[in-house]
């Protein structure tokens, strides 16, 4: 007697078809609706779920790929992840067993092996964000190097102190300069105990930290998260240096297009890193390495737009933001209302109105998801971030120009 199998777990071509349909459409804020206090007891059925979904989901959510979206670190994604994250889901490989995943685990392979040469890294493996990626590096230098200590600055990424205060190990601030800039004068005399942590690309104003400090700590770890992707670009010499580094951190959701949630660890000694932070059990049959049990197969979204676009159209579309934000540092100081941090070197800007009255009206009056704001010191600043290859420049600027006048 043959079985009759639930079609919930098959593909319905038509049904997928339906919900790339719904992404075509525009909902406006009243098509949302309320999805109540307690779970249904009756299922509305999938396709009905799409339809009242929609509306939330896609109405709702914050457009990346908007002409003047350009606020944050958190880019687009290209069609191409859209499809592979789909294909992930319908298999739901797990790299934790090599049964489970085994493409999924050699593609995650290929693409270490193509990017770590851009950082000078022998291996490393992928991490749900560059947060796993800061405290993996740093939990493979208390292991390697016998830290007891972490130095960085007072622009690191948070996830910097709270590594050590996950690892045990004792935390010091460093303060920056006036263009966030690590104060190498500042530095303890004595790192001989102490991984060193250097941000490519701080997270409030995009500031480089010297990577000629690498070497002076026993481990030096440096944050690339954002900056990272930028040896793949003519604008590799802004991380000259970082090659020397034991350890790497990259961020690929953000310069690197993808899907959430996706970074890479890279390490200078990868096998003496890699055994430092693996673990075997009775169930495995291969050694788990580093902070994650279960984990997904997010590196295919990945090695799908490297093989797509080559290393010349990531460094093309990187590339492009950069000139944006030159464009618009351009414009901010030429104009005498405004006032410029410092010239972009990530493709940050940090800017704001000279007068306070003008500063508040910007805030209310310019478009969401335009401009998000930081504080430097006492102050506030406006700031703009180059992660949307599709954002209108010409148009923004027109928009900054219009509600300075109407202030």
């Amino acid at each position: 007697m043959s079985r009759e199998l639930d079609q919930e777990f098959l593909l319905d071509a038509q049904a997928l078809e339906h919900a790339v349909a719904l992404m075509k459409q525009f909902f406006v804020s009243g098509d949302a609706f309320s999805l109540g206090l307690n779970l249904p007891e009756r299922g509305l059925g999938s396709m009905a779920t799409l339809d009242q979904l929609a509306p939330l989901v896609l109405g709702q959510a914050a457009r990346l790929g908007s002409p003047v979206a350009f606020a944050h670190k958190d880019p687009p994604t290209p069609w191409i992840t859209w499809a592979t994250t789909l294909w992930n889901a319908s298999l739901n490989q797990n790299l934790l067993h090599p049964a489970t995943a085994p493409v999924a685990r050699q593609l995650e392979e290929k693409v270490v092996e193509w990017l770590c040469p851009y950082f000078g890294m022998t291996g490393g493996h992928m991490t749900p964000g560059s947060s796993a990626a800061n405290l993996t590096a740093l939990w493979a230098a208390r292991e390697c190097a016998g830290v007891t200590e972490v130095v960085a600055s007072d622009s690191a990424h948070l996830s910097i102190k709270k590594s050590a205060h996950i690892l045990g190990l004792r935390f010091t601030m460093i303060p920056t300069d006036e263009r966030g800039v690590l104060n190498v004068e500042a530095l303890p005399k004595d790192l001989s105990r102490a991984a060193l942590v250097l941000t490519s690309g701080t997270t409030s104003v995009g500031a480089l930290d010297p990577l000629t400090l690498i070497g002076q700590a026993a481990w030096t770890h440096v944050d690339a998260a954002w900056g990272g992707p930028l040896r793949l670009t003519r604008y590799a010499d802004h991380l000259a240096g970082i090659v020397r580094a034991d350890s790497v951190a990259v961020s690929s959701h953000k310069w690197l297009f993808q899907p959430k949630e996706s970074a890479l660890v890279f390490f200078r000694n990868s096998a003496q890193a890699t055994e430092a932070i693996s673990f075997g059990g009775a169930y495995l049959t291969e050694p788990n390495v580093g902070l994650l049990g279960s984990h997904g197969a997010t590196a295919i979204p990945l090695l799908a737009m490297l093989m797509s676009w080559g290393r010349e159209g990531v460094a093309q579309r990187i590339e492009h933001c950069m000139d944006m934000a030159d464009q618009l540092a351009e414009y901010i100081g030429n104009e005498a209302r405004l006032e410029l941090f410092a010239l972009p070197t990530t493709g940050i800007v940090v800017w704001r109105a000279r007068s306070q009255p003008v500063f508040e009206h910007l805030l209310k009056a310019l478009p969401v998801g335009m401009t998000s704001t930081v504080t430097i010191g006492q102050d506030k600043w406006l700031r703009n971030t180059a992660a949307n290859p599709n954002a209108d420049m010409p148009l923004m600027i027109e928009t900054i120009r219009k509600v300075l006048n109407e202030a």
